[in-house]
């Protein structure tokens, strides 16, 4: 939100799981574009901890041939070698005590070699369950004490997996570190389309007025992806469509959307803005989870002429599995600004499109004007902010014709990052490192945030899991879902706006 250009701290960023499929495919190649984009310090190191024993020789040349993997033909040859000094490994139990007093042993002597004070920050990009014991062992050699520099976690998702677990975890964790130590990760907030809803929304005064009951009909948030589960089904089996994507990145969408302008621009000012909204959404009776919500699995179909198999075909997946791959909601927010305005929220795995979009429908204009000319519809005018897989923003409105008589076309007005900003390199994590390691939350989910949304689909959930779904699957891969899902909308009189590739 500034223009003030502003160094990382110095510090060390400490990665449990290091060897995983995140830190390859993400979080090396983001340091890389942090670092080119000169917002690295050079009083910086990185230490990655697993449980897979190896040096840290081992461990630079797997990340050097990572990073040529994944940042291609282009790689800096000098900024490799800048990683490569200042990139170490630990192997153990995360268990073990002697594991994490290796740890402090190497962070003593990376802190007296490159000059770092004593500023840490853990990524866990392990399984949720090691969260707490992570944590803890770190506590027990003073690692999250901050008595002579910060300490700061991030959490990768899911953060808990109902609300029961995760005011579990959030206990936990809080008996341990404080809520300013605690980053709960969404990566789909790294999005510059994402974070630039709030200026879009708050920095233009053309587009707050109208935004409101009075001026919208409704609004729809889609994140589809064209993949299946791949080689996750033994994680998605277990999770599902609703757990996986709503409680974090879709209410994420929702609450940048639908909240209230801030005070000012500081992490708590826009998280109690956003926490106001999740706390507005009207609870789900078990009525309501049959009427306002629908779930579905792909079975077979064809993606780009490519035949798909069925979900229950997948590798470690139930071959009777009653998981949902789609689900769909109808929100309702109890406030002033969006009294009687639905959100109607969708996610899925084998659809048509890879395809994650906000759409603001405003409501039509009067057809009295017209009702003297051979117009048969008006353009109703509507807001699309795609986020992927082309992130930008398209006006859709009316405009008449050429010609004798008045007829009326639809035309559309594309805002495109790639075209007005050129080529922005970014795997949507480089944000949120940086804003860790500055000590920026707000792009970070807070306890009651998280809590808040769990709340909202553990109704559901429950539902569901106490009627299982008689019809799996229920559409084809390379659809747009279940015919129920367009029904939900068809019942209030709307449809849903799909896109190709």
């Amino acid at each position: 939100m500034s223009e003030k250009f502003k160094l990382a701290d110095p510090c060390t960023m400490i990665i449990f799981g290091a060897t995983g499929d995140l830190t390859k495919r993400k979080l090396f190649p983001a340091l890389y574009n942090l670092a080119k984009a000169k917002f690295l310090p050079d009083n910086f190191a990185i230490v990655g901890v697993g449980r897979q024993e190896m040096t840290s020789e081992d461990f630079r040349s797997q990340m050097k041939g990572n990073l040529t993997e994944f940042i291609g033909k282009d790689v800096d040859k000098d900024l490799l070698k800048w990683f490569e000094e200042r990139t170490h490994y630990t192997g153990g139990d995360f268990a073990a005590k002697k594991t994490f007093t290796e740890l402090r042993k190497l962070l003593k002597e990376l802190d007296k070699q490159f000059d770092i004070p004593e500023n840490y920050f853990f990524y866990l990009a392990t399984p949720p369950s090691l969260f707490g014991l992570v944590t803890e062992k770190a506590a027990e050699i003073d690692l999250t004490d901050e008595k002579d520099g910060w300490r700061r976690f991030i959490y990768e998702k899911p953060f808990g997996r109902d609300l029961e677990s995760a005011k579990s975890l959030n206990i936990e964790l809080q008996k341990i570190l404080k809520e300013s130590q605690i980053y709960r990760i969404d990566h789909y907030l790294g999005k510059e389309t994402v974070q630039n809803i709030l200026v879009f929304r708050f920095g233009n005064s053309i587009f707050e007025p109208i935004w409101n009951r009075n001026y919208i009909d409704h609004v729809q948030i889609t994140v589809a992806e064209k993949l299946g589960v791949e080689l996750r089904g033994g994680y998605y089996d277990a999770a599902g469509a609703l757990r996986d994507m709503i409680p974090n990145h879709i209410f994420q969408l929702v609450t940048l959307t639908a909240m209230e302008p801030p005070i000012s621009f500081e992490a708590n000012a826009v998280r109690d803005e956003q926490a106001k909204i999740l706390c507005a959404i009207q609870p789900f009776s078990p009525e309501d989870v049959l009427h306002k919500t629908v779930r579905g699995q792909y079975g077979e179909g064809q993606i780009e002429d490519k035949k798909k198999i069925a979900y229950r075909a997948e590798p470690q997946v139930n071959p009777m599995s009653n998981t949902e791959t789609f689900a769909a909601l109808k929100l309702s927010i109890d406030n002033w600004r969006w009294a009687g305005v639905p959100f109607y929220v969708r996610t899925g795995k084998r659809m048509a499109a890879k395809h994650s979009e906000i759409v603001i429908q405003f409501k039509k204009a009067p057809f009295m004007l017209f009702r003297e000319t051979a117009i048969e519809k008006l353009t109703t005018n509507r807001i699309a902010i795609h986020i992927q897989p082309d992130e930008g923003i398209t006006l859709h409105f009316g405009a008449k014709i050429p010609g004798p008589i008045v007829n009326m076309g639809s035309v559309d007005m594309d805002f495109n990052y790639l075209d007005h900003f050129g080529e922005q390199v970014s795997t949507g994590y480089e944000r949120l490192l940086f804003d860790c390691m500055t000590g920026d939350a707000t792009l970070f989910q807070r306890a009651d945030m998280v809590e808040a949304s769990w709340a909202i689909v553990s109704p559901i959930l429950d539902v569901w899991q106490a009627i299982p779904a008689r019809d799996f699957p229920n559409y084809e891969s390379g659809s747009w879902g279940p015919k129920e899902s367009d029904a939900l909308l068809e019942q209030d009189n709307r449809k849903w706006q799909n896109t190709v590739d």
